[in-house]
């Protein structure tokens, strides 16, 4: 069995899951992928199970009773890899936004002793590609509050592209993770902080998808501006 796992999120990622799927397993590295869908309409499910005829040994599905949030997804997603004994576990977008080939510097990062990876889109200056430039804004002056609010260093706090190791994950206790959206991103970055993992960040090249719909909602975006304060008030007073 590899020591990693990309575990990738979906919710109506039809167009897209067979490409993502093909890319990550044919790379030169060795990984496992798990599909972690809410029972998507349009059959992404489906087509998991369809291409687990052709790679059986390294695809897998688990399947859920409807859109419960990402935060939750990966949270599934990380209990059953530690379940199965993995020692690496990656995020990763179904949409191409994160490229399949940097993988390969995210796990480098990780074997050479970081507890954490971030794919940071601004470590290296503003690498978004095909973005609106009111979104471009939007992520780059929410990682610069999150960063205000934290006292945390790291240059991209919302990312969603990571690896994080076993050993690390383990003394996470996920019932007392609160977010569901992309605050979810922060509190985990955070709550490796607070317990002094080492936290690495490799420039990575971010493109916008081309296929399907994003989720990002009015909702998930209040959710990340309350939560950083909710996060750093528990912290003050040691509830985190």
């Amino acid at each position: 069995m590899p020591a990693a796992l990309v575990i990738i999120p979906t919710y109506n990622e039809i167009e897209n899951i067979h490409p993502i799927i093909r890319a990550v397993l044919n790379l030169p590295e060795s990984f496992h992928v798990l599909i972690v869908d809410d029972n998507s309409p349009d059959g992404t499910a489906n087509a998991v199970c369809a291409l687990q005829q052709e790679y059986p040994d390294n695809l897998f599905l688990e399947s859920r009773q409807g859109k419960a949030g990402l935060g939750t997804a990966y949270v599934h997603g990380f209990k059953w890899a530690l379940q199965h004994k993995y020692e690496y576990i990656f995020e990763m977008d179904a949409d191409f936004s994160h490229n399949p080939n940097d993988l390969q510097y995210l796990y480098k990062a990780a074997r050479e002793g970081s507890d954490v990876v971030i794919g940071s889109r601004y470590i290296t200056g503003v690498n978004v590609v095909n973005w609106p430039l009111s979104r471009v804004l939007l992520s780059y002056f929410a990682s610069m509050y999150v960063r205000f609010i934290t006292g945390m260093t790291i240059r991209d706090a919302t990312a969603g592209f990571m690896c994080y190791k076993a050993a690390m994950l383990e003394k996470i206790d996920f019932n007392r993770i609160k977010f569901v959206g992309y605050a979810f991103q922060i509190e985990m970055k955070y709550r490796a902080y607070c317990k002094n993992f080492k936290i690495t960040e490799v420039p990575i090249i971010f493109t916008d998808r081309a296929n399907g719909v994003s989720k990002m909602s009015g909702s998930i975006i209040k959710e990340a501006v309350f939560g950083v304060i909710k996060l750093r008030i528990r912290h003050l007073f040691n509830r985190l």
